[in-house]
């Protein structure tokens, strides 16, 4: 029995020695080491009725070599698996010996490197790889089909040099001819959607009719699909008023489902702002309102979302529900952005603002789930609208949090046509002027944006609300009713300080630094920011005399800055050669009409009843009006250039200076004046075809 046991524990121990070679072979393989295993204990075998079998003292290790581990594996061993039987014996026999044969195997393993001779090199395995690819590809279905359309497709996309007509058509017959049986298999592949697109794009009228047609019934496949979705747009694109009305229809009821759709939205938002009628656009709006609007097409057609919700209290409770279930959410998946999304917060917004009493919880929760989204409002029409309703219905709070969240994004808001409605909301309804200069003044009117903005029609706006309110010279009817509505709004729930007193606080902290940003301009060593590049600008050098024409009671303004950018423009605008290409009166016309409105300033103004100039009760502003009037009237006859100055553009300044000069009972000027232009009477007789020469000659008979 000892023997047997002993012939027992000796081959195994060479098992144990196979296995470990196969461990670190392995374990070299992998670029890795063999890593000692540590039993707990070491667990003694129990006794078995039945003793295993003989092993014969003969048995060698080479036999044993031969075998592999899953042989070993299945031999069962005093009721065990023999790979736990082996691996306690190995953890015996390596406490002795198992770094030394570690080390003696690494070395063997370094100093022989086997080189296979039948190993491929990196190319021919990517050609092999390349080759089954193609094998694979041809057996797709309609694979043969998708690789002849696309060896002429690689001849139909060509644009340089472009293919004349006559070739483009031949490919697109044939590609046609190839592909009309299998449009299908090709619109949702990646690379053969971009052969039925550029085939779309260079075929006819009819042509395209025909894969409209010939697609029906896929549309909501292909706007859910990756490479579909473009195809789609493309048919949108090209394709005929029947053929986008046969694709709308057919996705009619299913746009609140594809606004669901990471690719599918992409698709309706094309749909609605590219692609569909005034009429189409209120169709796909009436989807969200419920199902009834989705299955029933003519469903409340002609009719406001207003309309509908008065009829029936469920009527206002099922649509509200829809809305704001699939405003939340799209919301929530990130895709604040789409039009048709702001389209649809509109018609939750009105609903809400008909009684804002009664929805004042519907009104919190809404404002709480947008506050985080509203840079992303701003910039279409309906987002607009929507961003300023719920400014006006915020409480303080809310307002405070919404500018924190505008406030990043302030130079993207005054230069969007939408957003800087929104901005001039935030100052007709905010009563928090101090964080609302600190947000958005003193972001904005630094020296190197706001030449910029003065010059761009919609970004000025902002600046000249604060500097003019809504005059209507600046400010449409139709924006001033909105705004007007926005203001009301306001002041049913929130906003408490009178609307000047507002808007007075926020100019006076603004002028000093509009000033000194057009200021800086002046300094400018770069020609494309100087300050004569600036007043070149028909809309900034209106800015600039508005900014003049600004009563105000901070000093720093009325002493040192209005001062200095009068004297920049009387230094730019009169003094020098007039009859000179250069000078800012030839080379600008309009220049003309700031230094009148300078001329006259507050004290007077133009009466269209009576047709002439008339005094004004306004408070005189420190360097305009008659004082300015004077000044150049001094700096013309001092330079004997009057003539040169009544020959051009130029005479409307100089009529404007007799006027003012005459109604101001500055007679003595006005006599000097007078004379001056007697003596040149004959010159401004010749000068017929000079409207302002003729203006002249009447004010002196």
């Amino acid at each position: 029995m000892s023997t047997l046991l002993l012939a027992d524990k000796e081959d195994l121990e060479v098992m144990g020695a196979v296995k470990r070679s196969n461990k670190h072979t392995i374990a070299k393989a992998n670029g890795g080491s063999v890593k000692k295993q540590k039993v707990a204990e070491k667990l003694p075998s129990p006794e078995s009725e039945s003793e295993p079998e003989s092993v014969s003292e003969e048995s060698s290790g080479e036999e044993l070599s031969d075998s592999s581990e899953d042989d070993l594996d299945d031999i069962p061993v005093d009721g065990k698996d023999e790979e736990d039987e082996l691996d306690q014996l190995d953890d015996v026999k390596e406490d002795k010996d198992a770094d030394e044969e570690s080390d003696d195997m690494d070395e063997d393993a370094s100093d022989e490197k086997v080189v296979d001779p039948n190993k491929k090199s990196s190319k021919e395995q990517h050609a092999e790889q390349r080759k089954l690819l193609s094998e694979r590809k041809l057996q797709r279905k309609s694979g043969i089909e998708v690789q002849r359309i696309k060896s002429l497709w690689e001849k139909l996309r060509v644009n340089k040099p472009t293919p004349p007509k006559e070739v483009r058509d031949k490919l697109c017959n044939e590609i046609w001819e190839l592909s009309k049986d299998v449009i299908y298999d090709l619109v949702l592949k990646h690379d053969a959607s971009r052969v039925v697109q550029t085939l779309i794009k260079y075929s006819s009228k009819e042509r395209r009719d025909l894969i409209v047609k010939s697609l029906k019934g896929n549309y909501y496949q292909l706007a859910t699909s990756s490479y579909g979705k473009y195809l789609l747009v493309k048919l949108l694109h090209y394709g005929s008023k029947d053929s986008r009305n046969l694709i709308i229809n057919e996705l009619h009821g299913k746009l609140r489902k594809l606004m669901r759709h990471r690719e599918g939205a992409y698709v309706v938002e094309d749909l609605y702002v590219l692609y569909s009628t005034s009429e189409q656009r209120q169709q796909m709006i009436r989807e969200f309102w419920g199902a009834e609007y989705a299955v029933f097409r003519d469903s409340g057609k002609d009719k406001t979302v207003l309309e509908i919700v008065h009829e029936s209290s469920e009527k206002k409770q099922l649509i509200m529900t829809n809305l704001v279930g699939t405003i939340t959410a799209t919301v929530e998946k990130g895709s604040t952005g789409f039009q048709i999304l702001h389209a649809a917060m509109r018609e939750y917004t009105t609903i809400l603002k008909d009684d804002i009493e009664k929805n004042d919880k519907q009104i919190r929760e809404f404002i709480e789930l947008l506050t985080e989204q509203f840079a992303e409002l701003v910039h279409t029409p309906e987002g607009s609208e929507v961003a300023c309703s719920l400014i006006a219905m915020a409480n303080a709070k809310e307002r405070k949090l919404i500018i924190r969240t505008l406030k990043n994004h302030a130079n993207e808001l005054i230069k969007n046509e939408n957003g800087n409605i929104v901005l001039i909301t935030l100052f007709m309804t905010v009563d928090d002027t101090v964080l609302l200069h600190k947000s958005f003044s003193t972001e904005l009117l630094t020296d190197d944006l706001v030449p910029e903005l003065i010059k761009d029609k919609f970004s000025r706006r902002p600046l000249l609300y604060l500097l003019k309110g809504l005059d209507g010279r600046y400010f449409s009817p139709l924006i001033k009713k909105e705004l007007h509505k926005y203001e009301e709004l306001a002041y049913k729930k929130t906003s408490k300080k009178p609307q000047e007193q507002r808007r007075a606080e926020l100019s006076s902290k603004a002028l000093p630094l509009m000033y000194q940003s057009i200021l800086s301009t002046t300094k400018s060593e770069n020609p494309d920011k100087s300050f004569d590049k600036l007043l070149s600008v028909n809309i900034a050098a209106q800015f600039i005399t508005e900014l003049i024409l600004t009563s105000t009671d901070v000093a720093e303004v009325n002493d040192t800055l209005r001062p200095e950018l009068i004297n920049e423009i009387f230094e730019i605008s009169v003094k020098g050669d007039v009859l000179e290409d250069f000078h800012l009166i030839n080379k600008v016309p309009f220049i003309s009409r700031s230094l009148k409105a300078l001329i006259q300033g507050n004290e007077f103004k133009w009466d269209n009843d009576t047709k002439k100039l008339i005094s004004t009760s306004n408070s005189k502003i420190p360097g305009v009006g008659v004082e300015f009037a004077v000044k150049v009237v001094d700096e013309v006859l001092s330079s004997n250039k009057l003539k040169d100055w009544t020959s051009g553009q130029g005479a409307f300044v100089i009529v404007a200076c007799f006027e003012v000069l005459q109604l101001s009972n500055e007679n003595d000027k006005t006599k000097e004046l007078g004379k001056a232009l007697k003596k040149i009477r004959k010159d401004l007789s010749d000068d017929a075809d000079n409207k302002g020469a003729q203006l002249l000659l009447k004010l002196i008979k």
